[in-house]
């Protein structure tokens, strides 16, 4: 069984073998719940907002969208 160490930030690294089995890549968010004594990390399922190219946006739909994405963002920290 792989063995990580918490650093002195709560950090934690997650062994190279346990990446490459879930294919975790760098950047990718995780869930992390507590259940009972241990700790489980799940790749967190997003929907990205994504531009049609092409499409010309006005500065108000520019405005709604960021916003949007911005409460959206505040919500997954919660």
């Amino acid at each position: 069984m792989p063995v990580t160490k918490v650093t002195r930030n709560y950090q934690i690294t997650i062994p190279a073998e346990i990446r490459k089995a879930l294919g975790i890549k760098e950047g990718e968010y995780l869930t992390v719940e507590l259940k009972g004594d241990a700790i489980v990390l799940r790749r967190a399922r997003r929907e990205w907002k994504t531009f049609r190219l092409g499409r010309k946006l006005t500065a108000e739909e520019l405005e709604r969208i960021s916003e949007e994405a911005l409460e959206e963002e505040m919500s997954w920290e919660r």
